[in-house]
């Protein structure tokens, strides 16, 4: 078999980052780099019936080898990396049995991962982690899912004595800007229920995320030489501001955590003329959302009364919904999580989604679809790391809950 850490760093080294606001699917042709890749390593270990189609969906199967009907199980991980650091010319280094210290990233840019900032390093005692040098994110979001998925096909194919069902594997790009799955064909999937393998660290389970929206609002100022602005200029920028300060302090993610939903004003762009603000404003309560996306109407009205109509537009636009309502008729699926991760030592940590999955969406689609670890701490930023036994421990998991539903 081929090394996990080996086909790990493979995937890390091709640049897959998504883009924000595309109209073209993927939003990004480098996707489909990984993706081909992807499905020619599933050819060529034998995975049946693979594929990749236009949109840059690769699907595969490995047939029942079993003489009973079992469930087809799913696994879902996604190639695309987010925007908001570089994805490309990754250098990346292990460090070998960390001895639970900081770790210095970039000496020369003063790059340093601090176990004060970040605990959980210190769970990894001993361990073998895998960091880059501080200038780019390393991508174990998604790639390390990819990885333990293909790491844990290539067991079954090469141990015709492990038994197992149908199992279905599919990678999507494009979760990172919510649209993994706007053209994913569950149908021609074939599986009964899946999971995504794209969670944090060692043991965590999830099967509630945000209900999410989307929140663009526009602001309409009236520039004028500023010798002569007297009541005539409005500031668009200003505006923004006096917006921004309307919603609530304690709202914001800096604030929250848990079941804590939030307004978060990711983009500001703008002059005196216009200024456009992009917000993500997020909730597990269904109702505590339309909560919060009543006070983004709510400002709007005021300021346009203050400024005149037409000074504020704001759109809100639904992203996805909490899966909890879906996968609650079949917690089975959470209950052989738990058994897997707890046969093989791993303590299961139940805990909220704090954004969205593929399987989100899917299960709305038809797909009951929870999610489960990959092992990688600090996702989307240049402290992003993660233990190579932790992504083996990832590859065990999925092994066992196959080999759970086989002996059902």
């Amino acid at each position: 078999m081929k090394d996990i850490t080996e086909r790990f760093l493979t995937y890390v080294a091709i640049d897959t980052q998504s883009k924000a606001n595309q109209t073209q699917f993927p939003s990004t042709e480098k996707q489909k780099d990984l993706l081909r890749l992807l499905a020619e390593e599933m050819k060529a270990m034998g995975i049946s019936d693979v594929s990749i189609d236009e949109y840059g969906y690769v699907y595969g199967s490995i047939p029942s080898n079993m003489d009973k009907k079992v469930p087809a199980i799913g696994f879902i991980a996604h190639a695309d990396t987010v925007e908001d650091m570089p994805g490309n010319d990754i250098k990346y280094r292990i460090v070998k049995n960390y001895d639970g210290k900081d770790i210095v990233l970039n000496e020369e840019k003063g790059i340093v991962m601090h176990t004060a900032e970040f605990p959980h390093m210190l769970n990894y005692v001993g361990q073998d982690l895998i960091v880059t040098d501080g200038t780019t994110l390393l991508g174990a979001d998604d790639k390390a899912g990819i990885t333990e998925i293909l790491y844990a096909a290539e067991y079954m194919l090469e141990h015709p004595e492990f038994k197992h069902g149908d199992i279905k594997i599919a990678f999507t790009p494009d979760e990172e800007v919510g649209r993994g799955v706007d053209f994913f064909d569950v149908k021609k999937f074939g599986a009964d229920f899946g999971y995504t393998m794209d969670g944090g660290g060692l043991g965590e389970l999830s099967f509630e995320n945000f209900n999410a929206c989307s929140g663009f609002v526009t602001i309409h100022g009236t520039n004028s030489h500023p010798g002569s602005a007297k009541n005539v200029m409005v500031n668009s920028i200003l505006v923004a501001m006096e917006f921004s300060a309307m919603l609530p302090v304690h709202e914001r993610p800096e604030s929250t955590e848990v079941y804590e939903g939030f307004s978060h004003l990711n983009n500001l762009n703008g002059n005196v003329e216009e200024t456009k603000m992009i917000y993500m404003i997020r909730d597990h309560d269904r109702q505590k959302l339309e909560e919060k996306k009543a006070r983004f109407v709510k400002a709007a009205e005021y300021l346009n009364f203050k400024y005149g109509e037409g000074t504020v537009e704001v759109v809100l636009k639904d992203s996805y919904s909490n899966m909890r309502e879906k996968i609650e008729p079949c917690m089975e699926l959470i209950d052989n999580a738990k058994a897997a991760m707890e046969s093989l030592g791993i303590t299961p940590i139940v805990k909220p989604i704090r954004g969205g999955t593929d399987g989100a969406r899917l299960s709305y689609m038809g797909l009951p679809c929870p999610n489960l670890f990959t092992g990688g701490h600090n996702s989307h930023g240049r402290y992003e790391y993660i233990p190579v036994q932790s992504m083996e421990k990832g590859a065990q998991v999925i092994l066992k809950i196959v080999e759970l539903y086989a002996g059902k």
